[in-house]
């Protein structure tokens, strides 16, 4: 089958390849991809920034999302069957969307959302797991809670809106004036302009933040929280529970406190908690995810389709800043537009 792999890790390290279909185990559904699409995940990992823990061996299927049909089911698989339409974000170690065909372990698959199209599917299970894992079970949001999602027009700001207003959160977010008109048809209540406003002095008394961009801006993030408030990060610095979560020796959790010292000290100063957030593969997340988007409470945003064959092209697309709102889709079907 044709496939994107990881050959070395580094910028330059993906090629098209013909590799064998994948080993169906017995817990595993073969699933024939319909579509994929890009996540900023799919560089840290063929970069290697998270190379010390998951421990991928080149050569390796990039793709962390997948919308696709059951083609075989594993002896021990139950509740799917052959024609089933799926999505999915396999687990770490277990990735591959990039590729024809992807085997993937029946807890981290879900039906595909009726009401979407294969297209829309594979743009959702990364980030709409993320939404669900930081909000429901990390930051455990109620209504009347005030968030602040940075970046809300990209690909995991355009979920976390739509699922923080679902869970009756009121929501602040930094997007750039071409996109205050989508933000807030996604439910958010306060817009900042992130190139002609400083939203730390704008905006206070926040329960959570969700930063996407890191560095400075997460450390001013620290500022609008009220006391006790929690910021989470997906892009680091990665912490101790980091670690924990991979299964990783207790020497490299050291390590990850030392990376996020500093936040954390500032963090603590101030009276709140700063916490380092990596999703997991969840198909019953997706399943009750799923439903939201059949009933209309949540929506895909897609900024391109891209053909399969041209997926370094949608790479290279996203890594290039180029993309206006939400998540860009590589599809099978020829004449995707």
């Amino acid at each position: 089958m044709k496939a994107f792999v990881v050959q070395k890790y580094g910028k330059d390290g993906v090629r098209a390849a013909e590799v064998p279909e994948p080993r169906v185990g017995d817990r595993d559904v073969l699933v024939r991809v319909s579509a994929a699409s890009i996540n900023p995940l799919d560089k840290m990992v063929r970069n290697g920034e998270f190379k010390q823990l998951l421990k991928y061996k080149p050569p390796f299927v990039l793709g962390h999302d997948v919308a696709g049909v059951v083609t075989r089911v594993g002896s021990a698989v139950r509740g799917l069957e052959v024609g089933d339409e799926v999505y999915a974000r396999p687990r770490d170690l277990r990735i591959g969307g990039f590729a024809e065909y992807i085997a993937i372990d029946m807890d981290d698959v879900a039906p595909k959302p009726v009401s979407l199209t294969p297209q829309e599917a594979a743009a959702v299970p990364l980030v709409a797991l993320a939404a669900w894992q930081v909000l429901v079970d990390q930051a455990h949001v109620k209504p009347g809670q005030k968030v602040l999602v940075h970046a809300g027009a990209g690909g995991l700001g355009s979920t976390v809106i739509q699922l923080a207003k679902h869970l009756g959160a009121t929501v602040a977010t930094t997007a750039s004036a071409h996109s205050e008109k989508l933000v807030r048809s996604l439910g958010a209540d306060i817009v900042v302009d992130y190139k002609t406003e400083d939203f730390s002095k704008v905006l206070s008394g926040y329960d959570l933040v969700l930063d996407a961009v890191g560095g400075a801006n997460l450390e001013k993030s620290l500022t609008v929280l009220k006391p006790g408030g929690l910021a989470v990060s997906v892009v680091g610095p990665p912490d101790a529970g980091f670690a924990r979560q991979l299964g990783a020796p207790s020497f490299l959790g050291l390590v990850m406190n030392v990376l996020s010292r500093k936040i954390r000290k500032q963090a603590k100063a101030l009276g709140v908690r700063y916490q380092f957030f990596f999703m997991q593969a969840n198909g019953s997340q997706l399943l009750e995810l799923g439903a939201l988007y059949d009933s209309g409470k949540l929506r895909p945003v897609i900024d391109s389709t891209f053909p399969f064959d041209q997926t370094l092209e949608a790479m290279a697309y996203v890594e290039q800043g180029r993309t206006k709102a939400g998540k860009v889709v590589v599809s099978m079907t020829p004449d995707s537009n």
